[in-house]
């Protein structure tokens, strides 16, 4: 492969996984799922899918 089409799968793959989280989210927050989260201090945390949805503008 060469650089080109390595770059260009790795934008396809980084699209796709975006994609995947945010319909993930989406079907969480309509069924009131919550997700598992780490924060910064490696803290394990659930929060609502809503919630991850409402304070991360890329989710929107």
């Amino acid at each position: 492969m060469s650089n080109k089409e390595v770059l260009e799968f790795s934008e396809k793959l980084k699209y796709g996984l975006e994609l995947a989280e945010l319909r993930m989210l989406h079907e969480k927050a309509l069924r009131g799922e919550c997700v598992v989260v780490c924060d910064r201090n490696n803290k394990i945390q659930r929060i609502p899918a809503q919630k991850v949805i409402d304070e991360n503008r890329i989710f929107q």
